[in-house]
Order: structure tokens, then sequence, then C-alpha cells
């Protein structure tokens, strides 16, 4: 039964498109936020008025519409001054240009489908009686995601029958706690950090004394869970359906409470885990927020997902590097003494690996394998398609990438230098021949999730706007508005305007007491006026986003059709956006050597 995967001569015509409307709408994604006064932003990108813009993003209507576009314009933009002079036409172009609209993506369903008619399987395909949701061990997002990844890393790994997974960027263990459980697969996790690794170590020993949970699920559970699935879709039928932007959804963090039937020992192991998760694993760097990053940062907790960066060997302490050796040969002694998978859960691995990485000498026992990531950062993503590409073992792939912002890029000249002169895009050949580039602040851009942001609901306005006013006074009274060091995260500390001001400049080592109070609130008012231009500004950018994300998608997906010895690949949408922005998983298959 052949995949139904797109053609590589359709997807390139399609990224041709993409790159097309990118070549003339980036310019806006790539405008400094900090900038936005001091370089009188708004006048150099837009005709129109930032109510006009407003309105016509919270309105369906005229993206609904085909209307012809105005002359000597592209996209709504002027084709002379490069100026958008057009927003109905901007916003249909980005409904145009986007994943879906494009049609690239196959269906989940399809995908589950392709792959139980290949290996023979002609059961329904429903097997939600035989599922259990692992959210007893791990908050919504997290059981959201690893319940929909696990079936289609489990799918793969029968089609090429193999017993093997490995978790490259595996955090502290989620997905592979859940894999060997559940459907009895030999999972080993590599990640970076010790930390995780120290953390997934410890999941795993609270785990053992439930473990019979995820393979045992009672009616009242299944029940539940089919129910919960069922609001998820229609709540998104329903929003995909609602005029303007969908709201602003704040993700909380989720308690680990045991279900009102759970005995009392699942509530313990689901409390001593709750502690294990309570910290965020990988929070954006607030003194970052001068370089760029201001949009991004301030929104993390709301809008971008959760990961850990990934640390380069050459960057470690030589005692980390001892540590993580020291780790990895007591792990091979224990694999000696017959200890392989420790009561049939994963295998953690401290380890930094790329597409050179000889799997070998990490997992001696090593066979043919699926290789998996769930939220890879930055250059992770692509070193997974890379590895998978280059080793002969990894039979398919299931990537899901994210942390946009952390990728290097091999057409930027300002870049600081790829680990190993290999950069995270572009990663296809056919990219790389066109010398294509974003661009850091459009890669920030690309984080955001449109599903999650309404027309000012959910961005933190005042906290930009008042860096954007202080970069102007900065420049007004001081000599080093370009100066190396970092506001940083001053907002959340201050009680106002001047508070935030003085705070800042104190914090940049200069002298505050140049200005009286009168002096600094008085930039605030001349502004003050001017902050809904920089709302709608944001709101362009917060729109553009998943254009940005499918260029980056899609060129992983062309790499991977670009290999000799791959048969089938897909890019798939796992995920629901709105509990997991980063929601799309690129999907490979080898050859059968069988």
């Amino acid at each position: 039964m052949a995949f139904n995967d797109i053609p590589v001569d359709t997807l390139k015509r399609k990224i041709d498109e993409l790159k097309r409307f990118l070549s003339i709408s980036l310019s806006i994604s790539n405008a400094h936020t900090v900038d936005f006064y001091t370089r009188d932003v708004w006048s150099t990108f837009m005709c129109v008025s930032p109510d006009d813009v407003l309105c016509a993003i919270s309105s369906t209507q005229d993206r609904m519409r085909a209307i012809e576009e105005k002359e000597n314009t592209t996209f709504g933009f002027c084709n002379a001054s490069k100026k958008l002079v057009d927003i109905s036409a901007l916003l249909r172009a980005v409904k145009a240009h986007c994943l879906p609209a494009l049609g690239v993506c196959m269906q989940l369903e399809d995908l589950m489908q392709n792959l139980r008619l290949m290996t023979g399987d002609t059961t329904a395909g429903d097997s939600s009686d035989k599922v259990v949701a692992p959210d007893e061990f791990m908050n919504c997002k997290k059981a959201h995601e690893v319940q929909a990844m696990s079936e289609v890393v489990a799918s793969l790994a029968k089609y090429c029958r193999v017993k093997q997974v490995i978790d490259v960027g595996s955090g502290k263990g989620y997905l592979c706690s859940y894999l060997s459980m559940r459907f009895n697969l030999q999972v080993f996790g590599i990640d970076s950090s010790s930390t995780n690794t120290h953390g997934a170590q410890e999941r795993n020993r609270k785990l053992k004394k439930f473990s019979k949970a995820y393979q045992k699920p009672n009616k009242a559970t299944r029940k539940q869970t089919l129910d919960s699935e069922d609001e998820s879709k229609q709540h998104s039928r329903n929003s995909e359906n609602s005029e303007g932007i969908k709201n602003f959804i704040t993700e909380e963090k989720q308690s680990f409470e045991a279900r009102a039937d759970s005995s009392a020992l699942s509530k313990q192991v689901t409390n001593d885990l709750s502690a294990l998760d309570n910290a965020e694993e990988c929070p954006l760097d607030p003194n970052d927020s001068d370089s760029g990053s201001s949009f991004l940062s301030m929104m993390f907790l709301d809008v971008i997902e959760d990961v850990s960066p990934r640390v380069h060997p050459s960057q470690l302490s030589l005692e980390e590097r001892e540590k993580r050796k020291r780790e990895n040969l007591e792990r091979k002694a224990g694999e000696g003494r017959g200890n392989i998978r420790d009561d049939g859960l994963f295998s953690p691995l401290t380890s930094y690996v790329t597409a050179e990485t000889e799997l070998k000498t990490l997992i001696t026992e090593l066979e043919d394998a699926v290789l998996v990531g769930l939220h890879t950062c930055g250059d992770l993503a692509p070193s997974t398609l890379r590895m998978f590409g280059a080793k002969q073992e990894l039979r398919a792939v299931c990537s899901v990438g994210c942390c946009y912002h952390l990728l290097s890029e091999e057409f930027d000249q300002d870049r600081q230098g790829c680990v190993v002169g290999v950069c995270g895009f572009p990663v296809s050949q056919y990219l790389k021949a066109q010398a294509c580039f974003c661009g850091r602040n459009a890669r920030m851009s690309a984080c955001l999730a449109l599903e999650r942001v309404s027309a000012g609901g959910g961005l933190p306005m005042e906290s930009l706007f008042y860096r954007a006013v202080l970069h102007v006074i900065l420049r007004d009274h001081y000599d080093c508005f370009k100066s190396e060091k970092r506001v940083g995260n001053v907002y959340s500390k201050a009680s106002s305007f001047v508070d935030y001001v003085r705070r800042a400049l104190r914090k940049l080592d200069l002298d505050d007491t140049k200005l009286s109070d009168g002096d600094i609130q008085s930039y605030h008012e001349h502004y003050s006026p001017r902050m809904n231009e920089m709302v709608a500004f944001n709101m362009l950018k917060v729109i553009l986003a998943p254009c940005i994300e499918g260029l980056i998608l899609l060129d992983r997906l062309c790499y991977l059709k670009e290999q000799d010895n791959v048969s089938h690949s897909a890019l798939v949408q796992l995920f629901d956006p709105l509990q997991s922005p980063r929601c799309y998983a690129v999907v490979g298959i080898k050859e059968s050597t069988v």
C-alpha cells in the first residue's frame, strides 16, 4: 500500500510560494521592538492607521471575501515604497500561506491508517478502549502531547519491526516512560542536561510504584479521557468558526491530582511526581530582552514552549564533563551486570548528540530503532533529522521541534558560529541553494502562538511600551543606549514608569539623578498616545508567525525528501495548537531492509 505523502516537486512549489510571500512581508517580523520609537518603525513600514490594522485583525469578513488586489501592490504592500497599504490583502495572504492552506500536511488519521495498512493491520483504528491517558503523572498539556506522539511512535516501531526507541532531548522522560510501560518498547532517553537525566531517573524510581496504571485503565478513566478529547475537539472547532482572532488562553500550571477513584498509592506517586516537575524547565533568559527577544521573553510563560536548551560539550566545565563520563560508565557497568532495563523502564543517558555521534558508543546494545524528539530545542531538531539520514540503524523518525529563536542560520552574516560548522536553517539543499535566510527577530516571532493571542488581550504591551520609551530616553540623555549591558526583567519589579526608568538606569550603571521625575514622566505622556501603534504592529508579528514557522518546517520536510534512503516522509499535525502551540511533527521512514 502506497504512503500518500506529498511529491517533492509539489513541495518545492509550495515552498516557493511561501518564500515569495515572506520575501515581502518578513520585514515586519524582523523589526526590533526596542527601536520602535527611536527608529519610528510605524512610519517606516506602514501607510495605514493602527486602528485600521486592529479593526481588520479582529474581523474575519474581509479575509473571507475574494477582493481584487489594489494596483501596484503585492500582498498589500506598495511595490514602490514597500510599505503596507492594504491590511485586508495582507491578512488574506497570510491565511493563504499558512500550512493548512498550502495543503502540504498529512492528517494524523491518514498517517495512522497508512501505517496500519502497511503493516497489514485491518482493525478499525479506534483504539480508545486500549489506551489510558497518562495525565495522572503529568500536567494536561504534557499528557496530551505524550499520548498523541506515543501512538505514532508505537505504530512506526511496529511498521519497522523494531523494539527500540531513541528519544533525543528527552528531558525528564515523560515520553520515554510512557512508551516503555504502555507499549513495552526499550527506550533510551538522551539529554544534554545531567539535571534532566537525574530528574528522569527519579521519575522512574517513583513510577515503579504504580507502573501498572498505564496498562490497566479502569472504565471511568477511559470515559473521562474520551470526554476530554471530545471537548477539546469541539473547542477547537468552535474557535475556528468564531469571528476574529481566538481569545488568548493562559496556560495555568496543572496540579498533579489523582482521580477520585485512584488508590492512595496512586495519589502519593502523583504528588511525588508533581514535586519533581513543579519548576519551569527552560525559561528564557530575561537579561536577553535588549538583544531582540524582549517581545518573546515577556510572553514566554503564556505562548512559548517550555524546553531545556542544549549545552555543547565545549561550553561545559571540566567538572561537568567528567560527571557525564562517570555517569555513562556507571550505566554501562550496570548493563554488564544484567540490569539493562531497570524493571521495564527506560534508560536515561547524558550526552550532547549530533549527526556525527556514534550511537553504539552510547548504547552498546543498540539495534534498529525509531528516533524521536518531542519539542527538541533549536538546532537539535534539524540535527535529529541529519542523524536519522546518516545512520542506517535508525529506521524511522518522528520529530517535533521548538525554540526557533535558538536556531543557527547558515546565511546569517552576524551569526555566532554553528556547532561543527553545521547550522539549523536551512537544512535542505533546495533552500541552501537559494541562500534562504529568516533573521533572528523573525525566528523569535515564529515562536508565538496565534491561537493563544487576541488583539491586545494577550500581549504584555505596557512592558514593551516601557522598554521602547526607555530607549528614547537613553538616546536623548545618555551616550550608551547601545550598551552591552541588559535591562532585564525590571518591569515586574517597578511600581510605575518613573520607577521602571530609574531601576533600569541603575542597572545600566547610569546616573538616574540627571532626570527629574517630571522629566521622565513627560516621555510617558508624549508617547502614550502612540501606544496603539505598538499594539497593532506586534499583532501583525503574531499574525505572520505561522508562515515563518511553516517555512522552517517545510525546509525540514524537504530535507527528508532529498535523502535517497528515505522512502516515506510527511508533515503531520499531532497536537491541538491551543494546548501545544508547536504542534507539527516531521515523520520519515526508510526503505525496508527485509
